[in-house]
Parts: C-alpha cells; structure tokens; sequence
C-alpha cells in the first residue's frame, strides 16, 4: 500500500511539476511527465504507415525545415528514433480532435481518434520543441524534447475565429496565414465576412458588377467615424472562386471548416451599388450626410465611412432571385454545412416609406417591419435548407420570430444566446465585451480603434455557457467565436497586433477542460507565448505588460493621485513632471497632482536601460477636480469607466472611443450626479463634457441642468426646496463635445442632471434602440 500510495505521489507531482514547466496553449486536458528527453535530429524518421495522416506529417516537416532547416524522412516502420503519426477511433468517444501524445528516450508517437485529431497532437509537440534552437540555426541540433504523456480532447465542438475582409481587404497570402495561426491553436472554423456596405468580396459569375463596382468605394475616411477626411484613394478588390477553392482547400488541409457571410438584408449598400433595383428607392441616391466624400455623390454609391445605413435589401421577387442566384454560386464553393447569412443591425426606415412592403406586411399578416425581417430571413432559410445547408444569423433574426432551424450567433451581450437555447437552436457564443477583438486591449490605447475595452485577462475569463440555462438548453451552445472587424485594421500587422495574445487566451476558454483553467498559470507562460510570437516573426500587443495608470482621489479630496503600475516585475519605473519640467525622477508611489499639468509621463525600462513602455497624461484641473461624487444611476457594465470618479478626475478624453475607458456610458437612463465642493465656493460656469455620436447611437442629451445647494438631507438626495437651478436645452445633431451653463452662484454642493435622449428615431442607426449617453468629464469654473 506505501508503494501504491508513493507512486501516487510522484505521478501528482509531476503532472503538477507539467503544468508548471512546459507552455502549451491551449492547456491540454490531461498531462503528465516522465522522465527522460527526446533527441529529434535530422536522422529521425517520421512514420506514416496511411495516407490519411499526411497532412500532419507535411505540417510537421514544413515547420522544422523553415525553423530548423531540416526535414525528416517519411518511412512506413521503424524500430526506434522515430515520430509516428497513427489515426485511431477509441480514444475519447464523441470528442472530435482527440489525440494522445507519447514522448519517451526512444520515440514519440501521436494518435488520433481522428485526421484531425493527429493534426491537433502535432501542433501539441511543435509547441514542445525548444524555442531558443530556432535562433540559432539549423545546426543546434539534436533537439531536446521533454518526455511526457498527453490525452487532450476539445471542450466544445465550435472554436471559431471572423475575419472581416469586406471594410480593408486581405490578400489570399494572407488569409492563409491567418489560417495557420487558427490551426496552431486549435481553432476548426473561420468565419469569412465577405460581404458589406464597405465591399463585395467574392467573384459572382452571373452578377459581374457586384465585384467590378461594388467591390472598390471611391474612398475612406480618415481617422475616427465620422472622419476628419477623405484619402480620395479608390480602395477595393475581391477574390475570385477559383481562389476562394483555393483558401477552401487550405483550411480544409488544416482541418478548419470556412463559413461564407454574405449579409442581408442590411449592410448591403455594396451591393445595391452595383444593382440598384434591389433597393426599395432604385432611384435615390445614396445618403452620405455628412461623410466626408470623394468622387460623385450620385446614384447608388459604395460606402466611404463605417456605421449602418438606410438603404437595405427590399423584400422583392427580384431580390430574392438575386440572392437565390448569388447562393447557388456560393454554396458548392464551401462544404461546410452553414452560410451566414448576417441579418443584423437592418434599419427599417425604407420598409416603412415602402408602399411595397407595407402592403407585403399587410398581405402576410405581418405584426410590423420586424416580422417583414423574420419573414425575409425565413423565406432564405427555406431556400439555403432546400440546398442541404443551414443558416447562421447574428442574434437580430430573433426579432419577429426565429426561423425553424437556424443557428444564432450572439454578439449583443449573452441574451440573445440565452433566448434561442431555451427556444431549442443551436447557439455559438460572441458577445462584444469578451470576444471582439478590435476592441482596445489597453486603457492607455494610442492607435484608432473601434473604441471598448478588452483586455487578456477578460477574454481568458470567459465562460461561453451561461448559468441561466439548465442542462438541456446548455447543450445547445456549440461553442464561441473570436471577431475581428477591420474599420480600423488595414493592414495584416495590425490584425496580429489585435488577436495576439488574445485569440490564444480564447483557444483556451474553448479548448480546455472548464476546470484545467487556470489564469495564473496561462500569466505564467505569456514571457514563452511572446518568445514563440517572436521567432515566427508575428505582431503581437504587449499591452498586458505595459505601464497602466489609474487616476484616484487625493486624501480629503485634495487634489488626486496619478498611480502608475506594471506586472513586469523586473523593469522600474521613471516619471517627468510635465512638458515643461524633463527631470526624470523614479516611480515609487502615487503621485500627488494639485493642479493643471501639461503632459507628465511615465516610462517602463528593462535592466539594460531599454524603454519598453511609455505612457502620457495630461490633467485640467477646475474646482471640482477630485472631489466626493455620488451617482443616482449607475453607468453601463459596458462602459463603466472608473466609476464616478471619472467625471472629476482631471483628464479629458482626447482619443473619442478609443479610450472609451474614460467615459462613463448610460444606455437609456440619465446621468444624475452630485459634487461636493467641500466648502461654500463662487462659482461662474458648469460645464459637462460629452460625446456625440449618433452613428454609434450615442447622442447629447436632450437637456443639462443644474442645481446649486448649500446643504443636502439626512438621505444624501440633493434637497429639491431652497435651491438655486439653471438649465439648458441641447440642440442635437451639432457634434459638440461640450455643454456649457453659465451663471454667477455660491454653493458647496452641486447636482448635475444630464437627460438621456431617449429612443433613437427611425432612419437613424439603432432606431427604435435606448439612446446611449457619454460623458467624461464635469467642468466647475
């Protein structure tokens, strides 16, 4: 029994000494280590006694010789020194992907319970070769690979990635790229977005004009929606089907399924360009309001800007022939079993100006435009089923109704996931605030993007099954997804600074056993996921290591705190004063700031006095920065910035929603905060900094007032008798960012009551939707 129980011992410790020792992304389900080392070097073998194992065989010798400068030879047996690739069917039953890897002195082998399977357990024991040889040459061999035992399966059978290629394009080069980087981490399905009002991607033999004009827009915007101008430069392309076979093959290679997205029946200004009877009002031009413009504005043009807009698809013989011929294009070009079909954000404004769809609604017994969508969606279900496939639709397609057999894809929060799980359909998991990767991934963001906040340790923190649903309904999420939109990502670096480290922390979240998560562990090996990013020559974010500041009140409310921090714990920290002053002084505490500064900054460097990170801040001081806030209503979880501090704090967002992190947002309610000034103080102005932007519903609110107070009640509710008030009025649609009431008062307290605008007006973005309201900063002059 004391042998029994020894053994026991050992074997817990080193499966615990694994976790703690190698860097495999993502974690795998069971692994234990043994003793002893592989030597790989070019006298090895690789063993393939099968065709169906060739792949794996082909990816492993593709990355040793571009790593290594060697490749080993394909045999059909061996007696030692050997790596053998075998495909087997009892592994883990149900579990596609499966694999179990054996390192011993003498050989390693890789089993499948699938082709896949084998595939996933090479990419498992690239992961294990050492890193450090890679740099120095093929010559540094033999390569020392520890000896272990792995069994790893998937937690879910949907691991998914997006790419949108309809607002910046991506060479086919470069979509194969990004496959691999799929297959290195264990993902089986790219979402490929092909369709928008930005671009028409993807070669349609029948419609020639959806790719000769609606796959190129005039020009784009420049800077942040709405832009501060216009490039002028004619921007497009597309691929056609033989290359779109081509990308087809290559993920199949790899043993990842290719989803085709060709949106409807909104964001299809692209579309409409090239064949303007598929718009409810061929004869109309297209609105670009305010956008800065190139080129003509006449007729149905392709979207310079980002944003939705009015002009959809109309629900006529016509446009469903179209689409029908455009399907039966699409369809046999991708063997998955879904389309995408998008049926999101569709602005119902030409639906209701329509004297076609109106009476459709009519004729259909249709509750209202709402149901003329379902009613779209449904009669494209029937067609897309009739071909042997199914549908995915963003989760707008519950609007009016679900058609019968689709799938939803959930990116607005988790509850339209959670409503088609208790409806009985499948569900794949994308919810904005843990898996859009364009959002920003630090709160100190210097390029443009789309705005949010997400950093690694939110996505790692995910948990795709929701705990509302009961066993049943959770059955129903297949997995998750990982999107990336490209508005603010034009260029290839650029994604692989967006999704990396990011999309491996979600590999992980969708791979990995629910209880082998482990985020200090996954922190742990961020230094090894970085080295191996680097020796592929791969853009990633350091973001998680960058300096991070945090601004908090002063003690009496004197001032506030500029707190800087980094989790590299071997680099120090040095700070200059402001623009004026250059002195560089070292970082040990909070800084104390008391007044208005220019620019201070903080700096990161490494023991060789290399500087890693840097970050600026300037402070606008007034008489109510840094002091005691309260608010009735609590901002958004979405956009909760530092809470109500933030509207006291001193900075002034500079970056828009960039640095969405500085804005406090409320989503239909009204910002309703209370200062105190500590003491009976003059004051001249209140001013209330906003942002508007009605494209990404966020609007000015309808009025701002103000309340001066000598004292509050026992409650801490402003007193509403005795009081001094002042209000304005706010004209929208006029882009400021500044709300200004002026009048001469004495107080110490100060109530500020912003009122939200309300519901969005149809034929404006989010119509019918909670306006949201952004503000950053209250002014008291």
């Amino acid at each position: 029994m004391k042998k029994i129980l020894l053994l026991l011992t050992i074997s817990g410790s080193l499966s615990s000494m694994a976790q703690n020792t190698l860097n495999i992304v993502p974690a795998p389900a069971e692994l234990t280590l043994q003793k002893g080392n592989f030597a790989l070097s070019p006298s090895t073998v690789i063993v393939v006694k099968n065709g169906v194992d060739d792949n794996a065989a082909a990816l492993f010798n593709k990355f040793l010789e571009k790593t290594f400068g060697f490749t080993l030879k394909k045999v059909k047996t061996a007696a030692s020194n050997y790596v053998q690739l075998t495909t087997l069917q009892t592994l883990v039953p149900g579990k596609e992907g499966a694999y179990a890897l054996n390192v011993n002195p003498k050989n390693i082998t890789v089993s499948g319970q699938t082709a896949s399977g084998t595939f996933y357990g090479v990419q498992t024991l690239i992961q294990l070769l050492p890193l450090k040889s890679a740099k120095t040459g093929s010559k540094n061999y033999p390569l020392s690979i520890t000896a272990l035992s792995i069994t790893d399966y998937p937690r879910f059978q949907y691991r998914g990635m997006h790419l949108d290629v309809s607002r910046h394009f991506m060479t086919i080069d470069y979509i194969k790229k990004y496959i691999d980087y799929l297959a290195a981490y264990k993902y089986n399905t790219f979402h490929f977005h092909l369709t928008d009002d930005q671009g028409w991607r993807i070669e349609i033999k029948k419609y020639p004009l959806l790719t000769s004009v609606g796959g190129y827009r005039n020009g784009t915007i420049i800077g942040r929606y709405p832009g501060k101008g216009n490039d002028g430069i004619r921007y497009g392309g597309f691929y056609t089907q033989e290359q779109i076979k081509e990308i087809v093959q290559y993920a199949s290679d790899r043993y990842i399924k290719v989803i085709p997205e060709i949106e409807m029946p909104g964001h299809a200004s692209a579309a409409i360009a090239a064949y303007p009877q598929l718009s409810c009002f061929p004869d109309e031009s297209t609105s670009v309001g305010k956008t800065p413009w190139a080129g003509t504005k006449e007729g149905k043009q392709v979207q310079q800007t980002w944003g939705v807009f009015e002009d959809v698809f109309a629900p006529t013989d016509y446009t469903f022939n179209f689409l029908q011929d455009v399907l039966d294009e699409v369809m046999p070009l991708f063997p998955s079993t879904y389309i995408h079909i998008g049926g999101d954000e569709c602005p119902k404004e030409s639906w209701k100006r329509s004297p076609f769809c109106q009476q459709l609604i009519k004729d259909n017994n249709l509750k209202d435009e709402h149901g003329l969508q379902s009613y779209f969606i449904q009669r494209i279900e029937r067609y897309i089923n009739g071909k042997g496939k199914k549908i995915i639709g963003w989760d707008e397609i519950l609007e009016g109704g679900l058609a019968p057999n689709a799938t939803v894809m959930s990116w607005r929060g988790e509850e339209g996931g959670i409503e088609a799980a208790r409806q009985n359909h499948d569900v794949i998991m994308t919810p904005g605030t843990y898996c859009y990767l364009d959002h920003s991934q630090s709160k100190n963001e210097d390029s443009v993007t789309i705005g949010g906040y997400l950093p690694l340790e939110k996505v790692y923190g995910y948990e795709p099954i929701p705990a509302v649903l009961n066993a049943e309904q959770a059955k129903h999420i297949l997995g998750a997804q990982g999107n990336v939109w490209t508005e603010y990502i034009g260029y290839p670096s650029k994604v692989e600074y967006m999704i990396f480290p990011r999309m491996m922390a979600l590999s992980e979240v969708l791979w990995s056993p629910k209880a082998k998560r482990n985020w200090k562990d996954f922190e742990r090996r961020l230094p090894a996921i970085y080295n191996r990013l680097e020796t592929v020559k791969t853009n990633y974010s350091k973001a998680y290591y960058d300096l991070q500041a945090t601004v908090l009140p002063a003690e009496n409310n004197e001032g506030v705190l500029w707190k800087i921090e980094s989790r590299n714990t071997n680099a120090k920290i040095q700070w200059i004063p402001s623009i004026l002053n250059s002195s560089k002084l070292l970082y040990e505490k909070p800084i104390l700031v008391k007044q208005t500064v220019d620019r201070m900054s903080a700096s990161l460097f490494d023991e060789n006095g290399k500087s890693l990170s840097t970050l600026y801040q300037s402070f606008h001081f007034n008489k109510a920065t840094g002091k005691k806030i309260t608010l009735v209503n609590q901002p958004s979880k979405s956009y909760p910035g530092d809470g109500a501090f933030t509207l006291v704090n001193g900075v002034q967002n500079e970056m828009k929603l960039s640095r969405s992190n500085e804005f406090l947002g409320f989503n239909g309610t009204d910002l309703d905060a209370t200062i105190d000034l500590g003491k009976i103080t003059d004051i001249k102005k209140v001013t209330l900094h906003i942002l508007e932007q009605p494209g990404s519903w966020i609007y000015a609110p309808s009025k701002v007032q103000v309340q001066y107070m000598m004292s509050l009640d026992t409650d801490e509710k402003p007193m509403m008798g005795k009081t001094m008030m002042a209000s304005v009025d706010v004209e929208q649609g006029k882009g400021v960012d500044m709300i200004e009431i002026a009048g001469a008062q004495s107080c110490r307290y100060i109530r500020v009551i912003a009122k939200n605008y309300g519901i969005i007006p149809s034929g404006n973005p989010g119509a019918g939707n909670p306006a949201w309201l952004f503000a950053d900063e209250i002014e008291v002059n």
